[in-house]
């Protein structure tokens, strides 16, 4: 199926409006067709991939419309990667765009084809997983993948004309990328910040002045920077200094305290679970998204949508990249979930993260929230070790809250009392920080 071209259309509905902070639509869409048309003159043709590795910002964003307004696929990567891996990543990609290209400076050809529509079932993106579990995998991602991923975040979060949403993630995962798709698809405004910065997002979303660009609806974070948010004096609610709609909060299991502390400061937040392999969002204030599909793999390995039953997520739908998804269109997620009666999903680990101590099946999700439960613990973080007797021992490794110290004594009576004997932490230690990948998620192999 075609669809008109987000940018496009974008651009003569709302030519004045901003699709970047400073920069109007119709401005956009002019600095894309000149640099579509350089690149054009530099080789690139519809259907090739095209590395992008240019930090977050505007030329970043032109360059990416520019490649989909000549229908070639944009394969983004971060720039800082060692070239080894960035090499991997780019592995079948005739150009990069990078700090270095030829193709800004190269003159354009007047004459290259640039399309007005988009074919749902065409590739425009390949993003690479976040390689939490191994080394990260290219997955492929059609038009018809971000369009539908754009509807149903719009369905489940609203989507005023006047958003302003902030993205302070790296252009290169899909929870940065999605930012930028679903304000082209609805017309509407995203705010990017090169890299993140505490005191330049708490700035951002405490601005209370329309001239000098308005205020901020929605914001995509992670655990680990709303924490520094809230940390830093970030409040909201009635007559308070924000006008969120919505925290957009993924990515990483959300730590115990962190939601009520999000409250109490006033700050709407929208837990979400996603992935790069169903174009972000799969399920965003506890329903899947529309019209997405979830099901639970019990015991028997045939998924179902079955309330009170722990097992792996499947998931299924227009967001889900086929070329990832089995015979049946199904994806196995890997991670650990339960449906309740109103089909609401709750996450609560990864299938492979499982510790089986003395037989026994341990979560590492339920030890954390119970430790996490102590004012001294920001984060606590459960894997398991080998052991000659049990099979593998639980371990957990506490990161303690600025200026507090970690009483370790009270926090394995903590256990004693609220967990089940094979689930308690047999080793305890307390650490600055914990291993993560660059869009904040917990990086658990390399705990051990």
């Amino acid at each position: 199926m075609l669809v008109a071209s987000w940018l496009v259309r974008a651009a003569r509905t709302r030519p004045a409006h901003e699709a970047l902070a400073g920069l109007p639509y119709g401005e956009l869409l002019g600095a894309v067709d000149v640099r579509a048309r350089r690149l054009a003159a530099t080789g690139v043709r519809e259907g090739d991939r095209v590395g992008l590795a240019l930090p977050p910002g505007r030329d970043f964003v032109v360059v990416l419309h520019a490649l989909l307004r000549l229908g070639a696929v944009a394969v983004p990567i971060d720039p800082r990667l060692p070239t080894a891996e960035r090499e991997r990543r780019l592995d079948g990609a005739r150009h990069v765009v990078d700090g270095g290209s030829d193709d800004a400076r190269t003159a354009p050809d007047r004459d290259a084809p640039l399309r007005d529509a988009h074919d749902t079932d065409a590739v425009a993106i390949v993003v690479h997983t976040s390689g939490t579990s191994g080394a990260a995998r290219p997955i492929p991602l059609t038009y018809g993948n971000w369009l539908w991923s754009a509807l149903g975040s719009a369905a489940a979060l609203g989507c005023p004309p006047g958003e302003r949403w902030l993205c302070a993630l790296p252009l290169h995962h899909v929870g940065g990328l999605s930012v930028l798709l679903r304000s082209a698809i609805a017309g509407t405004t995203a705010v990017v910040h090169e890299r993140w910065d505490t005191d330049a997002v708490l700035a951002a979303l405490h601005e209370p002045d329309p001239a000098r660009g308005g205020a901020i609806t929605v914001v995509s974070l992670v655990p680990t920077t709303l924490r520094r948010l809230l940390d830093a004096g970030l409040h909201g609610g009635p007559g308070g200094a924000t006008t969120l709609r919505w925290a957009l909060l993924g990515g990483a299991a959300i730590p115990g305290g962190l939601l009520e502390d999000a409250a109490a400061a006033g700050i709407p937040v929208a837990p979400t679970y996603g992935m790069s392999e169903t174009t972000s969002q799969v399920a965003t204030l506890g329903p899947p998204l529309f019209p997405t599909t979830v099901e639970i793999a019990g015991e028997d390995g045939v998924p179902r949508r079955r309330p009170g039953v722990t097992g792996e997520v499947v998931v299924s739908g227009p967001t889900v990249c086929a070329a990832v998804a089995g015979p049946d269109g199904r994806l196995r997620t890997g991670d650990l979930g339960v449906l309740d009666d109103r089909g609401r999903l709750r996450i609560v680990g990864r299938v492979a993260d499982t510790i089986i101590s003395g037989g026994e099946n341990v979560l590492p999700l339920e030890v954390e929230r119970v430790l996490e439960q102590d004012p001294a613990v920001a984060e606590a973080a459960a894997f398991g070790r080998p052991d000659r007797e049990w099979g593998e021992r639980v371990c957990v490794r506490i990161v303690p809250v600025a200026g507090a110290t970690v009483d370790v004594a009270a926090l394995r009576a903590r256990a004693a009392a609220e967990l089940l004997p094979h689930q308690r932490p047999r080793d305890v230690e307390v650490v600055d920080d914990l291993p993560r990948t660059p869009s904040g998620k917990l990086l658990r192999r390399a705990l051990s």
